[in-house]
C-alpha cells in the first residue's frame, strides 16, 4: 500500500506499465478505484517518503511451468481432499472464469467454489452454512462499491453472529463479472456502456455484433470471452487481486 504524496490517493500497487513511453504504477483503493501515477519519487509508504522503481524481472528456473494463476504447476499432483471453508462466487460465469485461471491453485489447496445464484439470499446462506474456525467463508460479489445493494448485503453479512474472523466479502466494481475480462481480449480499447433497462449481457453481445436473441446465445457468447483468457493477465487486477485474496483466507488455516 503507497500514497501519492501530491493527491492523497492510497491503494495497493496492482502493476507498472508503459504509457506514452513513460512507466507509470496503477494503483487501486480500497473501493476498486484505479489510478495511475509516474514511477519513480512522490510517494509515501507509512508516512516515510519513498521512490518507487521498477522490479528487476527474475530469472525462472529451466523447466519451471507456471499455471494460469502464475503460481508454479505442479506436474500429477492429485487434488487435495476439500476443506470445510468454501469460496462462494454469484453465478455460474464468475465460477467458470475462476476455476479457468485458479483451478490448478484451488485443486491443490483442496478449496471448493460454489455458486450463490446471486446475492440477495446471502444473509441467509451464510446463517445456514455457520461459519467458525476452520469453516470459512471467502465471498465474491459484482458491483461492490459504496452505495450499491451488494454493499449494503456485505455489511448485513459481517454482523452476522461468528462472521467476524470467519467470513470475508470481497468484490469486484463491474456490474457484471465479463467486464472483468480485459476488453483488448475480445478487440475492444474498453467495455460498452450499456443503458439502465437493458440487460448487460444482451447489450454487451450488442457492442460485439455477436448473437444475442436467446439464452442460448448468451451462452454461447460467454464461452467465446473466456476462451480468450489464457492466464490472469487477461484479467482485470480488480477481480484477479481479490481471488487471491479468497484464497489465502479460506487456506490460512492450513
Amino acid at each position: 500500500m503507497v500514497e501519492d504524496a501530491s493527491t492523497g490517493f492510497t491503494g495497493a500497487v496492482t502493476r507498472v506499465e508503459k504509457t506514452a513511453g513513460k512507466l507509470v504504477v496503477e494503483l487501486e483503493d480500497g473501493c476498486g478505484r484505479l489510478r495511475s501515477f509516474p514511477l519513480g519519487p512522490g510517494f509515501m509508504i507509512d508516512g516515510k517518503p519513498v521512490v518507487l522503481t521498477r522490479p528487476a524481472a527474475r530469472q525462472q528456473p529451466s523447466g519451471t511451468k507456471r499455471s494460469a494463476s502464475g503460481s508454479v504447476y505442479v506436474e500429477g499432483a492429485r487434488a487435495r481432499t476439500a476443506r470445510a471453508s468454501r469460496i462462494w462466487v454469484e453465478g455460474k460465469h464468475d465460477a467458470e472464469l475462476v476455476q479457468k485461471v485458479w483451478g490448478h491453485d484451488l485443486r491443490i489447496e483442496g478449496v471448493v467454489v460454489e455458486m450463490l445464484d446471486g446475492a440477495d439470499n446471502l444473509p441467509e446462506r451464510v446463517q445456514d452454512f455457520s461459519p467458525g474456525p476452520g469453516r470459512r467463508l471467502g465471498i465474491l460479489v459484482d458491483h461492490l462499491v459504496p452505495g450499491s445493494k451488494e454493499s449494503r448485503i456485505a455489511a448485513e453479512v459481517m454482523r452476522l453472529p461468528g462472521a467476524a474472523g470467519n467470513v470475508t466479502v470481497l468484490g469486484h466494481p463491474y456490474v457484471d463479472v465479463w467486464q472483468a475480462v480485459r476488453p483488448a481480449r475480445v478487440g475492444l480499447t474498453k467495455w460498452p456502456h450499456v443503458p439502465k433497462g437493458t440487460d448487460i449481457k444482451v447489450g454487451t453481445l450488442a457492442a460485439l455484433g455477436w448473437p444475442r436473441a436467446d439464452q442460448a446465445d448468451i451462452a454461447q457468447g460467454w464461452q467465446r470471452i473466456l476462451a480468450t483468457v489464457r492466464s490472469y493477465a487477461d484479467v482485470e487486477p480488480s477481480l484477479s487481486g481479490r481471488i487471491e485474496e479468497l484464497i489465502d483466507f479460506v487456506t490460512i488455516d492450513g
